[in-house]
Order: structure tokens, then sequence, then C-alpha cells
């Protein structure tokens, strides 16, 4: 078995745009998928990029990737890491390329000095979210997550109050 992780690279974005597709399928939600690949690569490659890249390959060929950024925390006064997109093909899963992945993101948290690593996960993808507290993640139960989408924006920048 030869899982490896390697730094995306621009000439990924074919592939990562891909897996963004198939992800959005397995999440029922692929109607939401709104960039195209010119926007996966000027957004994780371009010279603004606030976010990285990980390529999982097996046997030298692309089974998963992982979109991640930093974040930071005022109570911690450390960054945190964000993972925000984890994916693995279908036929690639249980061979341990998506804990390769976290680990790998692991490592990169706390080589960077991190105090926290964190994503979110649906509340219906049961089998992720028994393979996540295995690791020892624990549900952040006390937070609600909010939104303003880009209309939401556009309507709260206006708004005069």
């Amino acid at each position: 078995m030869s899982i490896t992780i390697r730094p995306a690279t621009f000439d990924d974005a074919p592939t990562i745009m891909q897996f963004i597709i198939e992800l959005a399928i397995y999440e029922k939600a692929e109607h939401e998928v709104l960039a195209t690949q010119a926007d996966i690569e000027y957004s994780i490659f371009g010279p603004e990029s606030s976010v990285d890249a990980v390529i999982c390959e097996y046997e030298g060929h692309p089974i998963g990737f992982a979109v991640y950024f930093f974040n930071y925390s005022t109570w911690l006064g450390k960054n945190g890491l964000f993972l925000e997109d984890l994916y693995v093909t279908p036929e690639s899963r249980g061979i341990g390329a998506g804990k390769a992945l976290l680990k790998h993101l692991n490592q990169i948290a706390l080589d960077k000095g991190c105090g926290r690593f964190e994503w979110n996960v649906l509340d219906w993808n049961t089998p992720s979210i028994e393979f996540y507290e295995s690791i020892g993640a624990k549900p952040q139960s006390e937070w609600i997550g909010y939104r303003l989408d880009q209309e939401a924006m556009e309507t709260f920048s206006k708004s005069e109050h």
C-alpha cells in the first residue's frame, strides 16, 4: 500500500475541481457548486490565496484532496488549522487515505504551533462522525454556525442600520 500526500500545484486544479463536484454529489448539494476551474486556480494558487491544498495519491494516482486555511483564536492567542474540505474517492475508501490526510494536516497544525485543528461535518454523515470520534475529535455543540451568503452580504452592506 503506497499512500502519499503532497502539496497541490496549479496543474492539480482540474483534479481538485472534479473532487469538489464528487464531494458535492456525496453531500447531496451538487447544485450548490458555483466554482469553476478558473476560480480554483485563482483562489487556491493565485497570489492573494489564503488557502492551501494537498493531494492524496495511491500508487501515484490522485484519490483525494484536502483544502485548509489558518484561522485565529484570541482565547488561545494562537492560530488554528481549519479543514474546509476533505474527500477520498468512493473506490479508495477504507484503505486509510482519509486518516492519512487528517494525520498530515494534524502534523502541519502541530508544526505551525496551532492550538486547534477544526472542521465541520454534516449531521447526517454518520460514517464520518463515527470516524472522527474514533480518532479523538469531539463535536462542538455549544456553537451555532452562521453564514451570510453573497446575496445576504450585498443586502447587509446596503442596509442603513
